[in-house]
């Protein structure tokens, strides 16, 4: 099957607000959860958000991007040091639990129609429990044609489409309609994904289970280093689901809205780097990513945890032990 070359544009970079912010340390002693802060929110000053940020990043194997060739070379030499010796989840272990997050990408079949040729299509998909991918297909969608002809299928899926240094993920596959037996725990995981999509019990739908066969990933495209690798079926499917990414979303949410000056802190202390601003992207149990800006560049930055945080509760504790860290430093 022909590859597709997929290019990603980054935006243009516009400036963060220059605002004097005010450090609400102490409400990180609350819960990651929105319902819980709610009480202490009225009392809190508003961190503003972004308006918008490039989308330079690392790849899986700590290259670093800053979308602009006239960095400082000191500052690119003291980031790449500190990417290089950041903590991250193993690759196979980072791929196995981004592609148990996402819910959309890019299949690719053979085209019935045109013969020889490829054919895309974007979908929605949530993992089973072994890491594969489910679809829920019309039999009126050519995808869905092509699938039945012919189940040899790719899937793409990018971690930030709006960045074309990002990781990005190929599954290659068979895909195969659902048994009897197993549609019942099928659906409770793609409905768990795609809550609202009711018509997966229309009768022209059924779902497709995509049996991977290898699973390729490229990172640091367009880039000095570039970071790129492959998993055989029994790698990916044996790799563990990082248990502290399901806490992602909220973790950032609420750590952009209300602390954002704590996670400059933070990551000014951990890369000795002052950033002008930090914005977290997402967690794992051996850290977080985040998007800093520096003298009107910005850059994807890979901030350890001192240790591996083992639930929710304890990512809130190492994110206090690294702010009171990082202010001891500053007294």
């Amino acid at each position: 099957m022909k590859t597709m070359a997929i290019a990603y544009t980054p935006p243009l970079f516009s400036p963060f607000l220059n605002v004097n912010l005010t450090r609400l340390s102490s409400s990180l002693l609350l819960p990651f959860c929105h319902s819980s802060f709610s009480p202490t929110l009225s009392r809190c000053r508003r961190r503003p958000r972004f308006l918008s940020m490039a989308s330079p990043t690392q790849s899986s194997n700590q290259a670093v991007s800053t979308g602009d060739v006239n960095t400082d070379p000191d500052v690119f030499q003291l980031i790449q040091t500190h990417q290089e010796k950041a903590a991250r989840l193993p690759p196979v272990e980072e791929i196995r639990t981004l592609l148990n997050q996402s819910t959309r990408g890019m299949l690719s079949t053979f085209s019935q129609k045109h013969e020889g040729y490829p054919s895309g299509s974007m979908v929605d998909f949530a993992c089973d429990a072994d890491g594969s991918p489910i679809l829920a297909v019309s039999s009126l969608a050519v995808h869905t044609k092509d699938l039945l002809a012919n189940p040899k299928c790719s899937l793409l899926v990018a971690k930030d489409p709006e960045d074309r240094t990002d990781l990005v993920i190929i599954l290659h596959g068979d895909a195969i309609p659902v048994s009897e037996k197993d549609i019942t725990a099928v659906r409770t995981a793609y409905l768990a994904k795609h809550p609202d999509s009711f018509w997966v019990d229309f009768g022209d739908f059924q779902f497709m289970r995509i049996e991977p066969k290898v699973v390729r990933y490229v990172s640091g495209v367009a880039t000095a280093l570039l970071g790129s690798g492959e998993f055989s079926k029994e790698e990916y499917q044996t790799a563990k689901v990082d248990l502290i990414a399901q806490f992602a979303k909220p973790v950032a949410s609420h750590m952009n809205r209300d602390h954002a000056e704590d996670t400059r802190l933070i990551v000014q202390d951990s890369t000795s780097i002052p950033v002008d601003s930090a914005y977290m992207l997402d967690v794992d149990s051996l850290g977080f990513n985040v998007k800093a800006a520096y003298q009107g560049k910005t850059y994807k930055l890979r901030i350890p945890f001192p240790r591996r945080a083992e639930d929710r509760k304890d990512v809130k504790t190492l994110v206090v032990e690294m702010l009171q860290a990082a202010k001891s430093q500053i007294n």
